[in-house]
């Protein structure tokens, strides 16, 4: 997503994405939900949609009357203020609407939103809303990886696009002092609630690798038993990959990996992808190291103290082929290719206040259980993710482009 245009400009580009992201798809792969935490396409379309009709042209647009008033209770997804929803794993049951009924009710908000889109009233609301969307544009892939990976077949979503991932080398660091380091978003342009309020946090001396760890690494992880010894695991993650079976990363089988493009030949190379917490955490004790903090990734990302540069959210046009790729390339940038787990705890930040009203349910109602990322994946709509980007996920989910950055300390 361009950083520049108006805002009008970006709300069309964002919602002509979401579009042309169904396109490849059959209106049974659009309807298909492959587990609880995954939605179909379809409900991904008709909820993005839903936000801008409900917190929109509801509320602010005088005379508008809701397109169809069953589908509230269709597509909303946890907004309790909003009153009563279809069970989150009943939603792969929606063979009804259509997706061509809900492309229709997308171009009667669209029309509707028009007028709506130079208000500087509505300005930040909007840009929630451009920004959901593009979250939900992220989670649209990952959920119809996982829905078309069920498939023996293993289906293609789009034509194979090689990737071009980074001859290996040899891991390095950036070496960081320590000290007080400023978090949080600095209150220029869009930020979610939970990146602020902006506040100091004292650093000890670290250091964060220069790469990700990358499909041949973790192949010698599991050659030397990293799935059948309990020494580098959690408690909870020991349970887990017994009581599931877990022996690799998601997608992964013998020499090949499931992808939007179907089965590929697995780069060892590439940075691994589909991970969970207990899998990276695991990983980083068995090669000695640690998972960093996320304000110490955020300190380097931001080039405070000795840290290089600071790293940005590569921003590109919002066209499918510029946004999104769809493999790690495994470039050496702290974004792009996938999110990265940290050991920190998704908690509120000192002084942290949820927001009134509905929209006050986006971000604070979840901070527990669950441990943030960093950075960005290769399915991340360019532009969307910052340094102060906080997402979060619980233990054991992998199905989002998750992986992992090694840490360790300094004297």
């Amino acid at each position: 997503m361009p950083r520049g245009g108006s805002l009008a400009d970006r709300y069309r580009a964002t919602r002509a994405l979401t579009e042309a992201l169904l396109a490849p798809l059959s209106d049974a792969d659009a309807t298909i939900q492959s587990m609880e935490d995954a939605s179909p396409a379809k409900w991904h379309l008709g909820h993005t949609n839903w936000f801008f009709e409900t917190f929109l042209l509801r509320d602010h647009a005088g005379g508008y009357a809701l397109h169809d008033e069953q589908w509230p209770f269709l597509f909303n997804s946890y907004y309790e203020a909003e009153g009563s929803r279809i069970a989150r794993f009943s939603r792969g049951m929606l063979s009804r609407p259509t997706v061509d009924a809900i492309l229709e009710w997308r171009a009667v908000v669209d029309d509707a939103m028009e007028a709506l889109l130079d208000d500087p009233a509505l300005a930040e609301l909007i840009e929630l809303g451009i920004a959901h969307e593009q979250q939900h544009q992220e989670l649209l892939l990952t959920d119809i990886k996982h829905a078309l990976f069920q498939n023996p077949l293993g289906p293609a979503m789009f034509e194979e696009r090689v990737a071009s991932a980074s001859h290996g080398r040899a891991l390095g660091w950036h070496e960081h002092p320590g000290g007080i380091a400023m978090i949080g978003h600095s209150g220029e342009g869009f930020a979610y609630d939970n990146e602020g309020p902006r506040h100091r946090v004292l650093l000890e001396p670290f250091a964060l690798a220069d790469r990700l760890v990358t499909n041949g690494e973790w192949q010698e992880f599991i050659d030397d038993g990293g799935y059948s010894e309990p020494r580098h695991w959690l408690s909870d993650g020991w349970t887990w990959v017994q009581r599931e079976g877990i022996s690799a990363p998601l997608y992964w089988h013998e020499g090949e990996q499931f992808s939007h493009y179907g089965w590929v030949e697995r780069d060892p190379h590439a940075p691994v992808t589909h991970i969970s917490y207990f899998e990276a955490d695991a990983y980083a004790s068995w090669a000695g190291m640690r998972l960093p903090t996320e304000f110490e990734w955020e300190a380097v990302a931001r080039g405070q103290g000795d840290s290089p540069e600071p790293a940005h959210d590569p921003a590109g046009g919002n066209q499918l082929a510029d946004t999104l790729h769809l493999l790690p390339e495994g470039g050496g940038g702290l974004f792009g290719d996938c999110w990265q787990f940290t050991r920190s705890a998704y908690l509120p930040y000192p002084r942290f206040r949820i927001a009134e009203g509905a929209v006050g349910e986006y971000n604070g109602k979840f901070m527990s259980g669950q441990f943030v990322l960093r950075g960005a994946s290769c399915s991340t709509v360019r532009g969307h993710s910052r340094p102060s980007y906080r997402n979060f996920f619980y233990p054991h989910q992998r199905w989002q482009f998750t992986g992992l950055r090694l840490a360790k300390d300094i004297r």
